[in-house]
């Protein structure tokens, strides 16, 4: 598959708007798309799309396979007969304009169990118990053992508890019916020419069902905990590096077996999405391993990662797939080799590029085979980016002086920064060009998905009913004929 020059834009569904407390895979999931093609949109990026564990975070799920089932719409449980429009006249009141994961959970759960006690199975349903069996069968086992041992780490379930088979096939009903909510969405997305760009996190949560089925891929102790942790050292952005926490993987081991663990985790999620952004690229080459119990990342080593050998194997296994390599972050000229082999794009982001004197994130220094962003799901909006430039203490009134001389910014044009922003990447020679929609809204921080390191308040934010109007969606258009993509 090849993809032309386009552009597009970054939101998860959680942050849909709807009636229901989340984003989810119902109709506004289908107008936003919709919007999309009339803004001449070809790319609508994704975060992960698995069920999230503590934290809520998207790269911390309970499974590489498995679908979140707070983004199953009610409303196309109701068109698919499991519930009736009654059941869902009355959703509760969810306060305030950002997700309440727990409430909604609780009602999101309810209403899968409703529909549950009503569902037989179908030739749909066999057909998809059948072809997703080896990744299903363990999955279901092990949230059926997670509620049994009330929620514990699988290194600590209970050796004599037991599996309910009520549980297991109630699992397995959710996955089907997730499995047909994104299918269809998937596919109208194909039929208006918009492209998934989906992620994959390089890492694994521990208390996942891919670690508690395969351990021998990890670097466990005797009682399964992690030897060693994922991280990255202390460098310009932190003192002390970050501590991701993850288990780290036993290479060897994954090489003995041709990678197939990693090419399955890969082949499931392009059946999902068209295109992938592989996250922390950089560890395939060299990763930063952390002993168990430090507090911080100071103590790490680089490790070697399987390198070139791994992307071999992929290729023969998947043929040319469209790969997004994430290599933000001190990177080496390693790394940088290998993603040229490979032949992957590589990421640039604005935000970067006025830190120092002649940044490789400016558009003057931009290559073809690039995915240009103003911002990730980890930066800052650009409004509040731009605003907090200005806070007492932060050394940015260079970079601000950078970016409004670079870009021509008048200061009575400053209200406008997410605009030449998003300009900036759009007109630039790279490959695609994506935003999030916080910045085609002109948001400031309130709109933030994640502030990487905080462990509370993340993942929450959604978007407003009609607020990418036709004004917005004109401007993008307009914008993007111009730009050529």
């Amino acid at each position: 598959m090849k993809i032309p020059r386009s552009s597009g834009i970054l939101l998860h569904p959680t942050s849909l708007p709807g009636p229901f407390g989340i984003g989810d895979l119902g109709p506004e999931a289908f107008r936003f798309a919709e919007h999309l093609r009339e803004a001449g949109q070809k790319i609508w990026q994704i975060l992960p799309l698995g069920p999230p564990g503590k934290g809520n975070s998207p790269y911390q799920c309970l499974s590489s396979y498995a679908g979140n089932p707070m983004l199953i719409s009610p409303e196309m449980l109701v068109e698919h007969g499991y519930l009736s429009a009654k059941d869902i006249a009355s959703p509760p009141r969810f306060p305030g304009r950002s997700v309440q994961f727990e409430t909604v959970k609780k009602y999101k759960m309810t209403s899968l169990r409703k529909a549950f006690a009503g569902f037989s199975e179908s030739p749909e349903y066999r057909e998809f118990e059948r072809c997703a069996a080896w990744w299903l069968d363990p999955f279901s086992r092990f949230m059926a053992l997670k509620s049994v041992n009330r929620g514990r780490p699988w290194n600590r379930f209970d050796p004599k508890s037991r599996a309910p088979e009520s549980e297991i096939r109630f699992q397995k009903f959710v996955q089907c019916e997730f499995s047909r909510q994104w299918a269809n969405l998937k596919a109208r997305c194909g039929a208006l020419g918009i492209s998934i760009l989906g992620d994959i996190p390089f890492y694994l949560e521990h208390d996942s069902a891919d670690v508690w089925s395969h351990p021998e891929y990890f670097n466990l102790d005797e009682t399964r905990e992690p030897k060693t942790v994922g991280g990255v050292p202390p460098d310009y952005f932190s003192a002390t590096g970050q501590l991701w926490g993850n288990p780290t993987y036993r290479w060897d081991e994954l090489e003995k077996d041709g990678f197939t663990f990693w090419i399955e985790r890969l082949r499931a999620t392009f059946e999902r999405v068209d295109l992938i952004r592989l996250d922390h690229f950089r560890g395939f080459e060299a990763y930063w391993e952390v002993p168990a119990g430090e507090t911080t990342a100071r103590n790490g080593t680089w490790r070697k990662g399987p390198g070139e050998r791994f992307f071999d194997a992929l290729h023969k296994a998947l043929g040319e797939r469209i790969i997004v390599a994430e290599n933000l972050g001190v990177i080496t000229p390693e790394v940088e080799a290998l993603r040229r082999v490979c032949g992957f794009p590589g990421m640039v982001v604005l935000q970067f590029a006025f830190g120092e004197e002649d940044s490789i994130h400016r558009p003057h220094n931009y290559e073809h085979m690039l995915a240009a962003f103003t911002g990730t799901h980890d930066n800052d909006t650009t409004r509040g980016w731009w605003k907090s430039l200005r806070k007492p203490g932060n050394n940015g009134a260079g970079d601000r002086h950078r970016a409004a001389a670079y870009l021509q910014l008048r200061a009575d044009e400053q209200r406008d920064i997410h605009w030449r922003f998003i300009a900036a990447v759009m007109t630039s020679i790279a490959l695609l060009a994506i935003f999030p929609l916080q910045d085609v809204l002109g948001l400031g921080s309130e709109a933030r998905m994640n502030v990487p390191g905080r462990a509370r308040g993340n993942w929450r934010w959604r978007v407003q009913a009609g607020a990418f109007d036709s004004k917005l969606i004109t401007r993008l258009r307009d914008l993007t004929h111009l730009s050529g993509r």
